[in-house]
């Protein structure tokens, strides 16, 4: 783990695998909480950790800090995803996984996931849980536009779409559920640490 200076108030933090970003995130979340860390945002990214609005002192404070690993820690909410798995790109990813369509879909509501970071749109969750050999790459060209609610597969990670949007990931699903609201008091219902569980409708 190596700790970076961003700016007058912010730290990056460095880690080894998305794992480990994990198991930071929510050490930090913890200590938050418990008025053991004072800090504006905490960020995870796909190898990092952005702690914005530290007071000085709060490299030296981590550097004493060993977060619990991912077996040991408190599991996060989880969120059950009604799906249909009917995606465009569904044959294409049973193809690259080299099974069936139906043993496609068995991997995926039966693989355990969890919300590793959020980017790329409002809501838009980054879940994390397939083993490296299921990593399946981007469309050559994305599609103008892709409905709200699609579930789809890129590098290894699986997304939900939460609006209308262009987008270049292979889409195997999708979910009537409102993935972000802005009205909602939380208006992203996928945060960093929620578990997800896709359930076949």
């Amino acid at each position: 783990m190596k700790v970076r200076r961003v700016g007058a108030s912010a730290l990056l933090i460095e880690c080894p695998d998305s794992a480990r970003v994990e198991d930071w995130r929510a050490e930090l979340w913890r200590r938050r909480e418990a008025g053991e860390l004072e800090a504006a945002d905490i960020v995870p990214g796909a190898r990092t950790v952005l702690l914005d609005g530290v007071p000085p002192g709060t490299e030296e404070r981590l550097a004493g800090w060993e977060p619990a690993p991912g077996g040991t820690r408190d599991p996060g909410p989880l969120v059950e995803v009604p799906a249909t798995f009917d995606g465009a790109d569904l044959p294409d990813v049973a193809e690259i996984w080299q099974v069936s369509v139906e043993e496609a879909v068995k991997r995926l509501v039966e693989t355990p996931l969890t919300v590793a970071f959020c980017g790329f749109a409002p809501g838009f969750a980054y879940l994390r849980g397939f083993p490296e050999a299921w990593s399946v790459p981007r469309l050559p060209a994305p599609r103008p536009r892709v409905p709200a609610g699609s579930i789809a597969l890129a590098a290894g990670y699986a997304g939900i779409y939460p609006t209308a949007s262009p987008g270049g990931w292979r889409l195997v699903g999708h979910t009537p559920l409102t993935i972000f609201e802005v009205r909602r008091e939380q208006p992203a219902l996928l945060t960093p640490g929620t578990r997800v569980q896709l359930v076949q409708q």
